[in-house]
């Protein structure tokens, strides 16, 4: 199920609370003693910077696969910082040792990059900023870029309702041969039993990473016949035809970018597991190297607005997914529902940032 460890940061006791959630992620994901440790280290240093440079923030950690193809597929903790402060003019110096702002030794944000296996960041002035780290059980530096030679990489966020310690949202990505797969599930409620459902509904995926998306969601009727039921979008690239497939069922969003283009896939009305369509129809749209899709549950507000972040294939998929999330909300307007947004975004180029 989905156990997230959000942690709001407004004060400095909660550095603390953001070390000791890292810990427990990392023993949900089987790391060892020193992996455990720095996977602490970095949400204690993003944490502190989060009071240092915008007087407060969030923390979510998260335990998702790596490179999700055969026994390559191993958990990591996903760490990520996100703030609606001032924002970075200097993105890049940032994150070198000696940079401060706080007359602080700076060696916070260089600190993070070097022991992550993955590590991205992104800052707007005047609307914040996000950081993502990864460490898996071993160090495996640049698995994001290693993933990424397939054509195409994924990356989420979920954030439970009221810091509740199971989301009822769950996303995946599985990979066969040349076919990449991202479901996206909802589970009727909230709490433990919603996120038994929307687990129900990746573990099946898992089984059966061939199939196209419509004969995947006719597999997730038996699946969670006995649960709640979920909401469910399954969308599936066939990087080899360009050829994305999507099949939707009950209230998860889409939407397709295509160069500055934006086009919504819809899904339609039902619970799988509990009220399925007469029909699943399997939409087929091209994709490109210009191309994005965005699946999200409905804690998301439908009218979000994609911002510069979403354009952009030069970003790890989890950060783009933390920002949309961040826009759409406020300290003082938080996210009002279990909120889950995954995204599939092409291979992308050579990129330090």
């Amino acid at each position: 199920m989905s156990r997230v460890w959000e942690v709001p940061v407004r004060d400095s006791t909660r550095v603390r609370d953001a070390r000791v959630a890292a810990e427990a992620a990392a023993v949900r994901a089987g790391l060892d003693e020193g992996r455990a440790a720095e996977a602490a280290l970095v949400a204690t240093e993003l944490a502190t910077n989060l009071l240092k440079h915008a007087d407060g923030g969030l923390i979510l950690l998260d335990v998702v696969d790596g490179l999700p193809e055969g026994d390559d597929r191993i958990p990591m903790v996903q760490i990520v910082a996100i703030d609606h402060g001032p924002g970075m003019r200097d993105v890049r110096g940032a994150l070198r040792d000696g940079y401060s702002t706080t007359s602080s030794l700076g060696a916070g944000l260089g600190t993070c990059r070097r022991v992550a296996d993955d590590f991205d960041l992104h800052s707007t002035v005047g609307r914040g900023t996000v950081a993502l780290a990864r460490l898996g059980s071993r160090r495996r530096r640049g698995a994001a870029a290693r993933s990424a030679g397939h054509g195409v990489r994924a990356g989420g966020v979920n954030i439970p309702l009221a810091g509740a310690e199971f989301s009822g949202d769950a996303w995946a990505w599985v990979r066969a041969d040349h076919l990449t797969t991202l479901i996206l599930a909802d589970g009727l409620g909230h709490g433990p039993e919603a996120a038994r459902a929307s687990a129900a509904a990746v573990e099946e995926l898992r089984r059966v990473p061939d199939l196209p998306p419509a004969q995947v969601m006719r597999r997730l009727e038996g699946a969670l016949r006995d649960t709640r039921g979920a909401a469910v979008a399954v969308a599936q690239l066939d990087a080899s035809a360009g050829r994305l497939l999507f099949t939707g069922v009950g209230n998860i969003g889409a939407r397709l970018r295509t160069g500055a283009t934006w086009q919504p896939l819809l899904s339609r009305p039902g619970i799988v597991g509990a009220h399925r369509p007469a029909t699943m129809p399997q939409h087929e749209v091209p994709w490109g190297d210009d191309c994005l899709l965005v699946l999200h549950s409905d804690g998301l507000p439908s009218r979000w607005s994609p911002g510069p972040a979403a354009h952009s294939t030069a970003l790890d998929p989890a950060v783009v997914a933390a920002v949309i999330v961040r826009d759409a909300s406020s300290s003082a307007r938080p996210v009002r529902d279990d909120t889950s947004v995954a995204v599939l975004s092409p291979s992308p180029p050579d990129h330090h940032p």
